[in-house]
């Protein structure tokens, strides 16, 4: 059995089978709790993720902190370590300045001081990404840079029912994982199934087959990833879509066996332009894949700046569909 369901709708049904199945599952975070709505019920947040938890579990397991990123993510740190199951929600990516020295020197590297003795069973959620005009403070995508930080496991999920699944086995590692939820693609709508099966971390996921060239896109660049392989298609050029799901682990042996396929390599991505993400993936190509490339990969990022807060600025500084075509375009014709 399967329904369809918002990634926002995923997320929340996910919090309630997590919490219902283990009672060391706490979750804590700015207004994740909220004040009461028009209905009178719980807001669960900024983007309603967590509504209805602390009405089910209570606010001994559902706890809404001060506005201090340190004081909180210091405390998910803390009760990791003594067993419980922390989810800690960080309103945006951004924010994670503000306790970095807890996730950088602490979270990260308590399991290798510990000689492997303390499990870091926390799962940091956040939201990443630019489009809705929430300016240069709200709207970065973090991923690239979290992932660099060796003992830290970062997910972007793009589906609802990646969402769910990761959530599900980020819980389950003894290793922090931050998972980054995409602004604009809350409202995305998808199949998930009844029991919100658990995706494992480090496997990506082939969107569709083709033979040409393959793309690897992340969080809301897979759709227009999409829209412009559709385009594509029409033209006569088939793509082979990937979406990671997981920044690290990197599944680096799904994109090498697409690409002793299609010979070619585009990776879209929201992250920095510089050392994020998508020079992670080409750098994986070139060491591992070299012998296949027919001509060199390829990236597709916003610029090197900040997020502009202007809205036509907002949309230009982003990747899109159409700039995807012509590049591949580029490319197909460019040996």
């Amino acid at each position: 059995m399967s329904e369809k369901m918002t990634i926002a709708k995923a997320l929340n049904a996910a919090h309630h089978q997590i919490m219902n199945d283990d009672p060391r599952v706490i979750v804590m975070g700015e207004d994740i709790v909220g004040g009461a709505g028009l209905s009178g019920k719980e807001l669960g947040g900024v983007f309603g993720v967590t509504a209805g938890l602390a009405e089910q579990f209570g606010k001994s397991r559902v706890i809404d902190t001060p506005i201090s990123e340190t004081a909180f993510v210091g405390m998910g740190v803390g009760a990791a370590m003594t067993g419980l199951k922390p989810i800690v929600e960080i309103m945006f990516c951004d924010f994670i300045g503000v306790c970095f020295d807890q996730i950088l020197n602490q979270a990260a590297k308590a399991r290798f001081l510990s000689n492997d003795t303390i499990d870091m069973p926390l799962v940091i959620r956040t939201t990443m990404g630019a489009g809705d005009g929430s300016g240069a403070m709200h709207s970065q995508s973090l991923h690239g840079l979290l992932a660099s930080v060796p003992g830290l496991n970062v997910v972007c999920p793009s589906t609802p029912a990646d969402a769910a699944g990761l959530l599900k086995s980020a819980l389950m590692s003894p290793t922090p994982v931050i998972m980054l939820e995409h602004k604009g693609l809350y409202g995305a709508v998808g199949e998930v199934d009844s029991g919100l099966p658990a995706v494992p971390l480090g496997k990506g996921r082939i969107v569709r087959e083709g033979h040409d060239i393959t793309i690897v896109a992340v969080a809301q660049m897979m759709e227009q990833a999409e829209k412009a392989a559709s385009l594509l298609l029409e033209r006569g050029t088939s793509v082979e879509l990937i979406d990671p799901r997981t920044i690290h682990p990197f599944d680096a042996d799904l994109v090498l066996t697409s690409l002793e396929k299609t010979r070619k390599l585009l990776v879209v991505d929201e992250g920095s332009e510089f050392g994020g993400f998508a020079d992670r993936v080409i750098a994986a190509v070139a060491t591992g894949g070299f012998q296949y490339l027919r001509a060199a990969p390829q990236k597709l990022t916003p610029p090197h700046t900040p997020v502009p807060y202007g809205r036509q600025l907002e949309e230009v500084w982003l990747p899109n569909s159409d700039e995807i075509v012509k590049k591949i375009d580029e490319m197909m014709y460019d040996e």
